[in-house]
């Protein structure tokens, strides 16, 4: 069962899709789900994708939250900068955010 505010996922960029998955099939036993041209998803004890979209340039950790409103909510009043608001994507939205440090990190759910 998902968790709120644990980490559920995490992206990678990929700027070689093909080159990214052969590298980690060969060297780490890894398979994937593609979902189109663009993304492919791997479940190798964390949950995660490559993408090159050009909102993940670096890893990016992403954490679940049941009600997504009022997460957003807690990450603003927490001093978190709201860096994508609420968005749609396949299974679910999301939103991504910066906290104090820097650091990039993103909050999903299936609602």
């Amino acid at each position: 069962m998902r968790e709120d505010g644990k980490l559920d996922y995490l992206e990678l960029p990929a700027t070689d899709m093909a080159a990214h998955k052969a590298f980690y099939a060969q060297a780490f036993g890894w398979s994937f789900q593609d979902y189109g041209p663009d993304y492919a998803a791997f479940n190798e004890g964390l949950d995660g994708g490559f993408t090159p979209d050009a909102m993940t340039p670096k890893p990016l950790p992403i954490l679940y939250a049941h009600d997504l409103e009022a997460m957003q909510a807690k990450v603003e009043a927490a001093g978190g900068a709201i860096t994508h608001a609420i968005f749609a994507f396949p299974g679910g939205r999301r939103f991504h955010f910066r906290d104090p440090s820097g650091n990039d990190l993103a909050v999903w759910s299936e609602k």
